[in-house]
């Protein structure tokens, strides 16, 4: 099978779904987007009007079928029949018997079949980012810039391959070795959340199959067909090459999710969402003694110094706010600015997020650039949220409507006058709200950072260097991205992405995040030909 690696062959079409009959089609082709002629880089995908949502090395899905829909303008787009645990276990087992096989592969051949799916993403880049941007609501470039961190994460798992080992350790006896070495741990099972339905999954899969694990994944419900489409474009580089299904795929309910959290055979589980839910996840997994991931929510604060460059600042703040529709979770949820600036920030703010009022639409025009949010609860939640914080004496300086159109829109909302440690300020809303906050200096703005019970981005801007070096160091930010003159968001694969506290303390991507998909074997070689024990204990009956 390696040798076979080796060699590239021409790429075949993609498996399609399952075809409706003609009574059907004709029936139903007027209500999906899938069958519009604007719509057709979907079936470029080897998308189909109805798609199984299960793959272990072939396509099935005996579970409800869901339907996948447009936040932009509330259109069914197309459908996935979901899996049920019956398939997820079974999916469980042959993906537990393809790392078997992966396991033995050698790292740098691994390393190539992550290549060449990153040059497969490659390719179908452009429709895939158009698929991810339709289905969650994010902007086009948004869309086109997830995909591309697939592909980076690819990129960077191709030299980890190499350059990924363990160390030689000095040991106190004569002529004795320590080495110590990372293997693989098996079945990574990926439960991903919607607003990043390509990203996450991306993140985990390139580090996990580089390093020897095979890699089951849920998407989101909401977000199905990136799940699909994504999944084939892998299952093709796995098919050209003789591979095992290594990456496998169940969609499905809450039910799939729970018996994926529960299963033993799940050596690492990824999660990705809520608090509460990773709360119970994270519970659950060490109930059984596995490991487990967790990149859970974020309250993440913006501090604008007395210092800082005020335009910079402002811009940061737009995108941080702004960006993705306030869904991400490094979203900035507050801005505490120097009392001194804070008037004049909240008002040139204001202008800023004025701009942007003819620039929300629909998330595939080129003009826009503040999309929908993902769903009717996000709606609900956005318009809760905000009646509470004026209850308790915040007020709307920016913003605040639903807009009256097809789809799910809000306006971009400024909320001033509100207590650092007001309920609503400290409980995370999925919506383009901030909370701009006014504090004496850095120290007291460090202090409300690091008050609430999420831990993930941060950011300070600055030009006074020890206010900087304070806020990266033990008395600063208590984040698990600590960032100087930039936004809270837009992280690059680089770096470790992960946070502290109830964000759940996972590291997912770049760094040495590698080391979670893996084991840790400490190996003493005694080449001296007798036997010495540690410590000079002497233990004999001679």
């Amino acid at each position: 099978m390696i040798a076979h690696l080796r060699h590239l062959t021409r790429r075949l079409p993609a498996q399609r779904g399952r075809l409706l009959s003609g009574q059907q089609h004709q029936l139903r082709s007027a209500s999906y987007l899938i069958d519009q002629p604007e719509y057709s880089f979907l079936k470029d995908l080897g998308l189909e009007r109805d798609n199984p949502g299960v793959f272990s090395g072939h396509w099935q899905g005996r579970g409800p079928s869901i339907t996948s829909y447009d936040p932009g303008t509330g259109q069914a787009i197309a459908t996935v029949r979901q899996g049920n645990v019956q398939e997820l276990q079974q999916a469980i087992g042959l993906t537990v018997e393809a790392y078997k096989q992966w396991r033995q592969v050698p790292a740098p051949v691994r390393g190539e079949i992550v290549r060449q799916i990153g040059d497969e993403l490659r390719k179908y880049k452009e429709p895939l980012g158009k698929l991810v941007s339709l289905e969650v609501g994010k902007i086009y470039s948004e869309g086109q810039g997830e995909v591309q961190e697939f592909i980076d994460i690819c990129d960077y798992a191709v030299g980890l391959s190499r350059i990924y080992a363990g160390q030689v350790i000095n040991s106190e006896r004569a002529q004795h070795t320590i080495l110590e070495a990372w293997r693989p741990l098996g079945l990574v099972g990926v439960i991903s959340a919607y607003n990043f339905p390509n990203a996450v999954f991306g993140w985990n899969t390139a580090i996990a199959l580089t390093t020897g694990n095979s890699v089951l994944w849920k998407g989101a419900p909401s977000t199905p067909l990136v799940s699909v489409a994504t999944t084939k474009i892998v299952a093709e580089v796995l098919r050209r090459n003789n591979l095992p299904a290594v990456v496998s795929l169940c969609q499905g309910g809450t039910d799939v999710g729970a018996a994926l959290v529960a299963d033993k055979r799940v050596n690492l589980l990824s999660f990705t969402g809520s608090c509460q839910t990773g709360r119970d996840v994270g519970v659950e997994v060490q109930r059984r003694f596995g490991k487990v991931i967790l990149e859970l929510g974020g309250n993440n604060a913006l501090i604008v110094d007395e210092s800082a460059n005020i335009k910079m600042a402002l811009d940061a703040a737009l995108f941080g706010c702004i960006g993705t529709s306030g869904q991400r979770c490094t979203t900035t949820r507050r801005i505490i600015v120097h009392e001194k600036l804070h008037d004049s920030f909240v008002e040139a703010l204001t202008v800023k997020y004025a701009q942007l009022l003819p620039r929300i639409g629909h998330q595939l025009e080129a003009q826009t650039l503040v999309g929908p949010v993902h769903t009717q609860q996000n709606v609900d939640s956005y318009k809760a949220t905000i009646e509470e914080a004026k209850l308790l004496g915040g007020t709307v300086a920016f913003g605040g409507r639903v807009l009256e159109r097809a789809g799910h829109y809000v306006e971009p909302t400024i909320i001033t006058g509100l207590s650092h440690d007001a309920s609503v300020v400290h409980r995370e809303t999925f919506a383009p709200i901030v909370y701009v906050l006014k504090a004496r200096d850095v120290n007291e703005a460090i202090a409300w950072n690091n008050e609430v019970e999420q831990g993930l981005s941060s950011a300070i801007f600055t030009e006074n260097i020890s206010q900087a070096f304070k806020w990266i160091g033990a008395q600063g930010s208590d984040c698990g991205i600590v960032n100087i003159n930039t936004t809270t968001n837009g992280a690059e694969i680089g770096g470790a992405f992960g946070g502290e506290k109830a964000t759940g303390g996972g590291r997912e991507s770049g760094s040495d995040a590698w080391k979670q998909y893996c084991k840790r074997a400490t190996i003493t070689v005694n080449h001296s030909g007798e036997l010495a024990c540690a410590q000079g204990v002497v233990f004999n009956v001679e």
